[in-house]
């Protein structure tokens, strides 16, 4: 496995040490992502307005291992809140990070939680 996608495993919810304090809401645009740096990690953010729900990636896509997944459209598949990475239309769930191309890759997910207009993500 490539030492990048080494650092980034799914974190449920049951298994948060953390919660890092991200940024405003403010900072994040609706119905798009935005990047943010948890200690050596670029975590992907994404205010799904449209559903009135926010998710939490590794920003790096597996495919190609550009770190650009919080620039990616979101959407659905079926029901399911997904995202695609801009350069190569890779699609991947948003609730468990399963590829919804049917690839071997998959992406790490974080919880995300909002408290007091503030965006925190879930971290071990």
């Amino acid at each position: 496995m490539n030492s990048i996608l080494e650092q980034y495993k799914t974190v449920p919810e049951s298994e948060v040490k953390t919660w890092f304090k991200a940024a405003p809401v403010s900072k994040f645009p609706e119905n798009g992502g935005a990047c943010v740096k948890v200690n050596d990690k670029q975590i992907a953010v994404f205010n799904f307005t449209a559903e009135g729900k926010w998710y939490a990636s590794q920003n790096v896509c597996p495919h190609k291992m550009e770190m650009v997944l919080s620039r990616g459209m979101i959407g659905e598949d079926c029901g399911t809140p997904k995202i695609a990475c801009p350069l190569h239309k890779k699609t991947f769930s948003l609730e468990t990070g399963e590829n919804l191309n049917g690839e071997d890759y998959s992406i790490a997910i974080f919880p995300v939680k909002i408290e007091e207009g503030f965006v925190y993500i879930g971290t071990h």
